[in-house]
């Protein structure tokens, strides 16, 4: 019995030890341009950042406050497009099949 609970959590955490190894692959996609669509988000990204970087504070919690406040009829039932970019950037599991 010891023998089978061991396995089952070895198991567990094989598997999560090879998501955050995946996720950790599409994390180095965007750094090393591998990728044409992601580097131009990533560029696009850097240029955001800096225009966030410089409006106050004040102005940007007001309106990240109103797009998170609106009706939801006006809410998408898609995923966000950050969490999107980054699910479907290849990692090495990815390109053995």
């Amino acid at each position: 019995m010891r023998y089978d609970r061991l396995r089952s959590v070895a198991g567990r955490v094989q598997t999560v030890v090879g998501d955050l190894a995946s996720q950790g692959e599409r994390a180095q996609a965007i750094l090393s341009w591998r990728d044409p669509r992601g580097t131009a988000i990533f560029i696009f990204s850097l240029i955001w950042a800096v225009c966030l970087y410089i409006t106050p504070f004040q102005v940007i919690a007001v309106l990240v406050g109103l797009y998170l406040l609106r009706h939801p009829r006006f809410r998408s039932k898609l995923p966000s497009v950050p969490v999107n970019f980054f699910k479907r950037l290849p990692s090495k599991a990815d390109m053995l099949l």
